[in-house]
């Protein structure tokens, strides 16, 4: 397999999926009498222009309904980038804010893109859900379970349609093999693996504190986070290898590979969870671990994530991966396809290798454009993504603490473990605050 970049992981090559995606009919909102054709589009608001925000709207403007009225960013650099793109797909040029709520406040937004740093998913969402918009949040659902939880309850308490952004959900060659799983024509799955090897992760380094770039609003870019001078290290991608904004590789890419394997498995709350790892190959400013194994325990089968960053040789020969081991016979895949090894003494199933489906991105944001229509659940709506985000915050969780933990899956709490049950909840920098959070955020 060759080598992975993150690029292609993450499909940033939508528009040559779209024909292999089979895009679905556009939605176009019911015009009233009188009013322009103009009315037919769906009002975008994007919060969070970076390289994921950026990728985002490309796609959604693989939709002709959609037309961006404002970009939000606390950053000019990507402010000017989003407004470029738009330049490039629309004649009408967005308005710029720093913001987030004057975006929530407009009346003439229909659905809001979240594309932030993981700490400022939650307050956005939320809000947004109050304001009256759907929204397309992007992975992890939030930086921690119960933030996820309050995102969840907003959805549901203002009837918005709320979509993550994990867009292998929607992955036709990912659908396809996990429907052969729950046919039961695997047998009976009693283990699953994720893995990431990442060698083009590159260490950070070590970087001195200095004072934020001209044109970024950072007191907005921390928000309810700790305040800390400015680093380069812990600012726009980097965010994701520190304790404050994110959960490191378990929550970034665990999320993405956690949620393939999830559907092919039972919706049950695991009882248990372990994980162990920490820096063994990188010498930077980062925080989280660069090597991490987590082990879940669940009522029928167990499931093992792992990731090591700066190194290449994946299992089954492969950087990154997820697998199921039924009685049958195992099912290995990526985004290059899946295959079939079947066991020896078994008859019920060949071998086979299936080819991947290109990239899921714009099938994906069809589906919330769709749901935004019909009112509908989207594919991976708030319930399944709170599932999917708890179970990688919970190896962070067992990390962290170096405890085996004990999960009540109905009232999302550590049993018998008050410093594993105290990170399930988040503590907020004065003023901000989470409507819905059932821990209270205030500092």
């Amino acid at each position: 397999m060759q080598k992975l970049a993150r690029r292609r992981f993450i499909g940033q090559t939508a528009m040559a999926a779209i024909a292999a995606g089979g895009m679905t009919t556009p939605f176009i909102r019911s015009v009233r009498a009188g009013e322009s054709e103009a009315n037919d589009k769906v009002r975008l608001g994007v919060i969070g222009c970076g390289g994921m925000g950026q990728g985002d709207l490309r796609t959604f403007f693989l939709n002709p309904e959609v037309d961006c009225a404002v970009v939000c960013d606390v950053d000019d650099a990507h402010i000017a980038n989003g407004v470029a793109i738009c330049g490039e797909k629309q004649r009408r040029k967005p308005d710029t804010v720093k913001d987030f709520r004057r975006v929530l406040d407009r009346k003439d937004i229909d659905i809001v893109l979240i594309a932030t740093p993981d700490h400022w998913h939650a307050i956005p969402t939320v809000m947004a859900c109050q304001a009256g918009k759907d929204v397309y949040v992007e992975k992890p659902l939030a930086k921690t379970i119960d933030e996820g939880r309050a995102m969840t309850e907003a959805a549901k308490r203002h009837n918005r349609v709320v979509q993550m952004g994990s867009h292998w959900r929607s992955c036709a060659h990912i659908i396809e093999a996990t429907d052969l799983i729950k046919s039961g024509k695997l047998g009976k799955v009693s283990m699953a693996r994720g893995w990431a090897y990442l060698d083009w992760l590159p260490s950070i380094g070590h970087v001195a504190d200095r004072p934020a770039p001209a044109g970024v609003d950072y007191d907005m870019w921390l928000g309810p986070a700790p305040k800390r001078p400015f680093n380069q290290n812990r600012f726009h991608f980097n965010f994701r290898w520190f304790w404050d904004y994110a959960g490191g590789l378990m929550t970034d890419w665990g999320v993405h590979l956690i949620n393939m394997l999830e559907m092919g498995l039972p919706a049950d709350a695991p009882k248990s969870v372990s994980s162990c790892g920490g820096k063994f190959t990188l010498d930077d400013d980062s925080e989280t671990p660069d090597s991490q194994v987590t082990v879940y325990e669940f009522p029928t089968y167990q499931l093992v994530w792992e990731h090591r960053a700066g190194l290449n040789n994946g299992l089954n020969g492969r950087s990154w991966g997820v697998e199921w081991n039924g009685t049958e016979a195992t099912i290995i895949l990526n985004d290059a396809g899946w295959e079939i090894i079947t066991e020896k003494t078994r008859a019920n199933l060949e071998s086979a290798k299936k080819p991947g489906s290109g990239d899921p991105r714009p099938a994906h944001v069809r589906n919330f454009l769709d749901c935004v229509k019909s009112r509908q659940q989207p594919a991976l709506n708030l319930e399944v993504a709170q599932r999917v985000t708890t179970l990688a915050h919970l190896g962070n969780i067992a990390y962290r603490t170096g405890h085996k933990i004990v999960w009540d899956g109905v009232a999302e709490k550590v049993m018998g473990d008050h410093e594993a049950d105290k990170l399930v909840g988040v503590k907020y920098r004065h003023p901000w605050h989470l409507d819905y959070s059932r821990r209270g955020t205030g500092a």
